[in-house]
């Protein structure tokens, strides 16, 4: 439906690599904020009803893909670590827009933006791990976040007008490959 303005360079992957566990702890407590981000969303839009369905979906999903990372982590014998801000969305909730509806939107394509940064990561650490569960596992999860960028996007064109939304998603493309260029390579998923 979209793509990135930025691709993620292999040194990222080095870093996932070499750091593996605290890649599977942040990537855990990413999952857990990406459940309560569509819980908030369809606390605050009860009134849209696709929206509240589909951010119930999601939150479920999400929940369950916590809950596929912590057995991984389990199985390292790698406990839980703090959630901790990340760099990445907090830079990216600056692009949001005062007034209701405009920032509606922007949170629905920034939604969006992220799970196209997730399946893209995603991808890389399937394509870098050895063949067996965790591959398998990253793979499943790629996917998903592939499914939800579109999602997110086709939201915004249930809500608002197409070619507004096409050119909102350009702009925060654009700021999203800022981001990314400017941020350290770490063992985490942003």
């Amino acid at each position: 439906m979209f793509e990135l303005k930025y691709n993620t360079p292999f040194e990222w992957t080095e870093a996932v690599l070499a750091d593996f566990s605290s890649f599977l702890q942040d990537h855990a407590a990413a999952e857990k904020k990406a459940s309560g981000m569509a819980m908030s969303m369809l606390s605050h839009y009860q009134d849209r009803s696709r929206l509240v369905k589909e951010m119930t979906d999601l939150a479920l999903e999400e929940l369950i893909h916590f809950k596929q990372v912590l057995k991984l982590l389990i199985a390292r014998d790698v406990p839980l670590a703090n959630d901790k801000k990340d760099p990445y969305v907090k830079e990216l909730r600056t692009v949001f827009r005062h007034g209701q509806e405009a920032f509606f939107m922007d949170r629905l394509l920034v939604g969006g933006v992220i799970e196209a940064r997730g399946h893209e990561r995603f991808s890389l650490v399937a394509q870098a791990l050895e063949p067996g569960k965790d591959k398998d596992f990253y793979v499943s999860i790629a996917k998903s976040e592939e499914k939800h960028k579109n999602l997110f996007v086709e939201l915004a064109y249930e809500y608002f007008d197409k070619d507004e939304v096409n050119a909102r998603l350009e702009e925060i493309l654009e700021f999203e490959a800022k981001v990314c260029a400017k941020l350290p390579f770490r063992a985490a998923l942003h």
